[in-house]
């Protein structure tokens, strides 16, 4: 059974997912990886931490952006209507 990594306590920063055991969250991790750093630079910065509970972070924004935009909706999109207004002068 997998042990779960991440955590959302109201307690603890205002309710961000955090990685259990520490106040470390997921955002932070995020942009730690978007600004280009690797895991290991990471693993550098906060040695507490280990190469898995990382890969939990992203697997759990991923989740994240798979839940709220679920494949059948990007491969049968709603259309779009688009409003425009054109101000004559």
């Amino acid at each position: 059974m997998k042990q779960t990594q991440i955590i959302s306590d109201s307690k603890i920063l205002g309710g961000k997912p955090i990685i259990i055991g520490t106040r470390i969250s997921v955002e932070l991790i995020l942009d730690r990886i978007a600004s280009g750093m690797s895991v290991k630079e990471i693993l550098k910065d906060y040695p507490h931490l280990t190469a898995n509970q990382i890969q939990a972070a992203v697997s759990y924004a991923r989740n994240l952006v798979i839940n709220k935009f679920p494949r059948s909706k990007i491969n049968n999109p709603e259309p779009i209507t688009l409003y425009t207004h054109e101000i004559s002068r």
